[in-house]
C-alpha cells in the first residue's frame, strides 16, 4: 500500500540490527523521559521531537525485554 508521507515507524526500515541490553534500554527510557517533559508544549516543533524520540526508545526497550525473554519479533 503506498502512502502520501513517510511513516514513522517502517519494519524494513527500522528493523533492529543491534538490541541493547535491558538495562541500557531502562536507562535510555528514563533519560529520555526526563529530558521530552520539559519540552515546550505551545512550541510544535519540540512536541513533535518529544514524540519522536520516545517512540524508538520505546522499539529498543520492547527489544531488549523480548532478547532477555528469549522471544524474538
Amino acid at each position: 500500500m503506498s502512502t502520501s508521507y513517510d511513516p514513522l515507524f517502517d519494519l524494513e526500515r527500522d528493523a533492529h540490527v543491534v538490541v541493547p541490553s535491558l538495562e541500557h534500554a531502562i536507562d535510555r527510557a528514563r533519560k529520555i523521559l526526563d529530558e521530552k517533559a520539559k519540552a515546550n508544549i505551545h512550541d510544535r516543533d519540540e512536541m513533535i521531537r518529544a514524540a519522536y524520540g520516545p517512540h524508538y526508545v520505546l522499539h529498543d526497550l520492547l527489544a531488549a525485554l523480548d532478547a532477555e525473554r528469549g522471544e524474538h519479533r
